[in-house]
């Protein structure tokens, strides 16, 4: 299974927010999409980053009072750790554990693809394994 697949099922829909933007208006568009992280797209559609709750938690250590000031370019992680739609399922999760990360942008060329979390490769991991199952079962009982 290809990450692709799991962008099929998913969807492609990424939600985004300017390096500009505060980081309480991070906190808002995360709440209001249930999501765990942005991608940080610049006015000229370029991604420059990637922001995850956790780069929130970091940033309300020291300026909890002030988040409405804090630029999103100052929290984000600019150094992105990204995946390709061919990635099978395995690669995608390997990149994410040596990282440490729960949150892969995929790319499609020089374009973003979607957005998947651990969660989201883990689900497709576990419904292939029921899906075989189920056809090995049929296969054994002869149906």
């Amino acid at each position: 299974m290809k990450v692709r697949d799991v962008l099929h099922t998913k969807g492609h829909q990424v939600h985004a927010v300017s390096p500009n933007a505060s980081i309480q208006d991070v906190v808002h568009a995360l709440m209001a999409h249930r999501i765990g992280a942005l991608l940080v797209i610049d006015e000229d559609g370029i991604t420059r980053g990637i922001v995850t709750e956790r780069d929130v938690l970091r940033e309300c250590a020291g300026v909890a009072d002030r988040l409405h000031r804090v630029p999103v370019r100052s929290a984000m992680t600019a150094d992105l750790v990204v995946g390709l739609l061919d990635d099978d399922i395995d690669e995608a999760m390997g990149t994410m554990t040596r990282h440490r990360i729960r949150h892969l942008p995929v790319m499609d060329g020089g374009r973003v693809a979607g957005l998947v979390s651990i969660g989201d490769l883990v689900k497709a991991c576990l419904d292939e394994a029921a899906s075989e199952n189920g056809f090995l079962r049929e296969y054994i009982h002869g149906r």
